[in-house]
């Protein structure tokens, strides 16, 4: 599988690589949904070993999926293959006692706990998880300074930055100066990684890479929700909580997804090769995360990889979903 270089870092990563976000199963925030359905263990480690078998070398997780569930299950489905793996966490969603997740006490004590998780002594890519440093950003000098020492004990390889704003990226990234930033990107919403945006300019003025989670917008691109009937899912999930996936909005959506359909083809591998493709297409895109429960979910994700789409399909791709009103 093609690798790309992940920013200025030198670390190489699969083109079509995994997040991990459904391996925590259901969870909550304060209240609100931030997991997904549950997922069978075993079914998800016979994932990552096909995975790995295919050339996927990059996995991404978090200390929020299912409170290190994720990791834990990560680090067991890897065993004494995690040399050979390119493996990111994040902090940031978890605040546990402290009274700001990016506390530098509790960024530490995270990123200790992640190792542990993940059986291992460093991770490659530690992720700021979101936006917000508190008022003011009260936060970010004492988070970066604790995520360079955390790099200068070898703790870690390379500082990433995921948000979900341009004025974030912009803001942080002259304070933080990762080698790698992440947030959504799919063909029904592009905006981070169009040409001439805002981030797309800081990408190139500070040599990093793009990492696309969410790029089959949680599923929807894959054609297989029915209009007809709003699917239904069970507690801890997050998409019981997004309006994408009411029937109107489905049915809108719909009326896009079958015009890729008759051009590219209506198999949940074509229609994935088209959405994953489509995000690789943009310039400084290292590579997209989209999410698995099984090896039947990572088959379909890998069929896309090696099947780049040519500009003028890009070109309408883009045309199609830009009338389409559903979004992230």
């Amino acid at each position: 599988m093609e690798k790309r270089r992940l920013g200025h870092s030198g670390i190489e990563v699969s083109e079509v690589s995994l997040g991990c976000w459904t391996m925590g199963g259901p969870n909550w925030s304060q209240g609100n949904p931030v997991g997904w359905a549950d997922v069978d263990e075993s079914e998800c480690i016979e994932a990552v070993h096909h995975a790995l078998d295919r050339g996927v070398n990059h996995f991404d997780n978090a200390d929020v999926y299912g409170n290190g569930r994720a990791e834990r299950m990560l680090a067991k489905a890897l065993g004494e293959r995690r040399k050979d793996v390119i493996v990111a966490t994040k902090v940031g969603h978890f605040k546990g006692t402290a009274i700001n997740a990016y506390d530098p006490l509790h960024i530490r004590h995270q990123c200790e706990q992640s190792l542990r998780n993940l059986n291992t002594d460093y991770v490659d890519v530690y992720y700021f998880h979101h936006g917000d440093f508190g008022e003011g950003d009260m936060y970010v000098d004492g988070a970066v300074e604790v995520a360079n020492r955390l790099k200068d004990e070898g703790k870690i390889r390379a500082i990433g930055l995921s948000a979900y704003s341009d004025d974030d990226f912009t803001r942080l990234v002259p304070k933080i100066k990762p080698t790698a930033l992440q947030s959504w990107a799919h063909c029904m919403d592009d905006g981070f990684i169009r040409s001439g945006g805002a981030v797309q300019k800081l990408l190139e003025a500070y040599d990093m890479a793009f990492v696309a989670f969410s790029p089959l917008n949680q599923g929807i691109l894959l054609g297989k929700y029915s209009s007809e009937k709003a699917p239904s899912f069970p507690e801890g999930d997050i998409r019981s909580s997004r309006d994408k996936f009411k029937a109107d909005k489905l049915q809108a959506a719909n009326v896009c997804i079958d015009q890729i359909k008759s051009m590219f083809g209506s198999s949940i591998e074509e229609m994935a090769r088209v959405a994953l493709q489509y995000v690789l297409a943009h310039d400084r895109v290292a590579c997209v995360i989209p999410g698995f429960r099984n090896k039947r979910q990572v088959e379909c994700n890998l069929a896309a990889a090696g099947k780049p789409l040519s500009d003028a399909e890009v070109r309408t791709i883009r045309d199609i979903y830009e009338a389409c009103p559903v979004g992230q």
